[in-house]
């Protein structure tokens, strides 16, 4: 392991190590507690790879000056060393893919299908499993907030929310326009369709102070929930709707209908609104950086992720080229390849895939 730490830029973050323990010193920190928070939580997680890096540095070196030295019968028993050793410098890499600052929030997912009718309605149900599925694997939890059924199969979107120990950090790979391409179930002449799906997925932001919300802006409404919540949810008026800028060019709806209490589910709307709001600030931002650096691409809703053809057996996700032979895999939930290569991806590890679509 090299001196300066490589991709882990050790020497960096002791830097920023620095800068934070010295804010953490000081008296009034705890004045704005919101901050202190923000400062703690970041001087840990940076403190965690700095010392796992050191710890593991000393002792790689020091299993290499072993080897050098060792015989062959000694270099086998040094094997299970080798190995140990191998599975902390990949732990350690990958917790340097985890550098966005909400990668430790749940994640709120919104699933919507395309054009297409019950083709994409039915795309978009098998969506929804395969992120439950993976949650599931995972050993995270759903909370599904909203659902509304296809006509025949499917559903026309739903919105949950996923926690766990880096729910967002480990889902935000899978934003974005899913595509597949199969022979319809639904079409009596058995012909090739293809469908589309988009899965939007945003940290929960919890914290007031990160996303102002003048009520004036945001319309209330409670209704009779219906459809997934049991007996007791149906027979009474515990949904939430928020309409916020209603009419407006910004204007956001968020309805909750997941539990029982109608306060629950205001509180669970407003988390969501809060999270749209604040992507919705960092999308902005984004677009006038890409501006000024001349690089802004029109985003379209075909331009696809990643593919899942199922007549030819394969999936394969477009930004990294990873491919998967296996779809009734990936669809129930063994997405954990194309996320690791997606976080690398987005963490400028791995460049971008070349070339298009085989179908």
């Amino acid at each position: 392991m090299t001196p300066s730490g490589g991709i882990f830029d050790i020497p960096g973050k002791t830097q920023r190590l620095i800068v934070l323990d010295a804010q953490i010193e000081e008296p009034t920190l705890w004045n704005d507690a919101d901050n202190a928070r923000k400062v703690t939580k970041e001087a840990t997680a940076l403190r965690r790879v700095v010392d796992d890096y050191n710890g593991l540095e000393g002792d790689v070196n020091g299993l290499f000056e072993m080897l050098e030295i060792a015989s062959d019968e000694e270099k086998q028993s040094l094997e299970g060393d080798v190995l140990d050793a191998a599975t902390r410098v990949d732990a350690l890499y990958k917790e340097t893919l985890f550098n966005d600052p909400h990668a430790d929030a749940p994640a709120i997912i919104t699933i919507k299908p395309g054009a297409g009718g019950t083709e994409s309605q039915d795309w978009a149900g098998m969506i929804l499993r395969m992120i439950t599925r993976f949650a599931e694997r995972n050993g995270f939890t759903t909370e599904l907030l909203d659902v509304s059924d296809g006509e025949q199969a499917g559903i026309t979107n739903a919105e949950l929310i996923v926690r766990g120990e880096r729910a967002y950090g480990l889902l935000r790979p899978e934003n974005g326009v899913h595509r597949l391409v199969r022979v319809s179930p639904f079409d009596g002449n058995s012909r090739r369709h293809t469908s589309f799906c988009g899965i939007e997925i945003l940290p929960e932001i919890e914290d007031a102070s990160e996303v102002e919300i003048n009520l004036a802006d945001v319309r209330i409404d409670v209704f009779r929930a219906g459809g997934h919540g049991g007996q007791g949810v149906n027979t009474t008026d515990s949904a939430v709707r928020l309409t916020y800028k209603a009419g407006t060019p910004d204007m956001i709806v968020v309805v909750c209908q997941d539990g029982r209490s109608q306060l629950k589910n205001k509180d669970k709307a407003f988390t969501v609104l809060r999270s749209r709001l604040f992507e919705m600030e960092m999308k902005k931002k984004r677009a006038i950086e890409e501006r000024l650096r001349g690089q802004q691409k029109s985003i379209e809703w075909g331009s696809q992720i990643r593919s899942y053809v199922l007549d030819k057996q394969y999936v394969k996700d477009h930004r990294t080229g990873v491919m998967r032979f296996d779809p009734a895999n990936v669809l129930d939930g063994d997405i954990q390849e194309f996320i690791w290569a997606g976080l690398e991806w987005m963490a400028g590890q791995r460049a971008t895939a070349t070339g298009g679509d085989e179908d």
